[in-house]
């Protein structure tokens, strides 16, 4: 079976490993395509991002990695956060990437993915958080720049076994956005990033992960690796998950920018 992964880090942006340790994993496991994405947001409140005085930098190591490496396909993509006005700011620094990978990491100034800064979830509670995210998610898709697959969808469920669980029902959260990713035609990313957490299980949940396949939305595949030792972690895991959820195929970017489908 082929194996992809499509959303991976570097120490560029937050990752704890080279592009080339990356690269060098990834053909150990027989991965085709591995696509390198870090982070890009321009607040600088969002200090995970790249720096970006070194995005042609990471651009040029990319391109020798490619010569070098001429067996698997890596693409230039980043992990880019929506905010309001990224589409201002993403263009500016997109810098011959062919890969967008959609995100919401923050409300406003907060983030909602860190253990060491949990103040809007004890401000406002899981609820409240749930129901600005799955907003602020839903509008993500919709943004002008073109994300071309959103990342973890259910990102929130970060803390659900950590004291942060909600209470209110999800299901009218998680249809609006199946509808939201199916009338904006981008694609989500089934991560298996939360293998790895305390969630224990696959973004986006299996409920929410059929909605999306009942809706028409296609699919990516991504370990959200920040380090070579996580590059393809679960993925197999992950295509049988989509299996059981209906899926019969994923989406795979190339280094070309064109797309290409994958049966699983």
């Amino acid at each position: 079976m082929e194996l992809v992964d499509c959303h991976t880090h570097t120490i560029y942006s937050d990752g704890g490993s080279t592009l080339d340790e990356n690269i060098a994993a990834a053909e150990a496991r027989g991965l085709t395509t591995i696509a390198c994405t870090d982070h890009f947001a321009h607040p600088a409140f969002m200090d995970c991002a790249v720096d970006e005085s070194r995005i042609a930098e990471l651009g040029s190591r990319i391109e020798q990695a490619r010569l070098s490496h001429p067996n698997i396909d890596i693409v230039f993509g980043w992990e880019a956060d929506w905010y309001e006005g990224c589409e201002r700011d993403i263009p500016l620094f997109k810098a011959g990437a062919t890969f967008l990978l959609g995100s919401v990491h923050y409300l406003g100034e907060f983030a909602i993915d860190w253990s060491e800064d949990t103040r809007i979830w004890d401000a406002e509670g899981a609820d409240e958080v749930w129901r600005r995210y799955a907003q602020a998610w839903c509008r993500a898709c919709f943004c002008p720049v073109g994300f071309d697959s959103m990342a973890h969808p259910d990102l929130p469920r970060l803390f659900e076994n950590e004291g942060y669980a909600p209470s209110l029902d999800l299901d009218p959260l998680w249809d609006d956005m199946a509808e939201a990713a199916h009338e904006s035609h981008v694609r989500i990313e089934l991560s298996t990033a939360g293998l790895r957490k305390s969630v224990r299980d696959f973004y986006p949940a299996f409920e929410l992960l059929k909605r999306f396949r009942a809706a028409g939305v296609p699919l990516t595949v991504g370990s959200d690796a920040h380090s070579s030792k996580d590059i393809s972690y679960g993925v197999k895991e992950a295509y049988a998950c989509a299996r059981r959820a209906g899926y019969a195929s994923i989406d795979v970017p190339t280094s070309s920018g064109e797309w290409r489908r994958v049966a699983l």
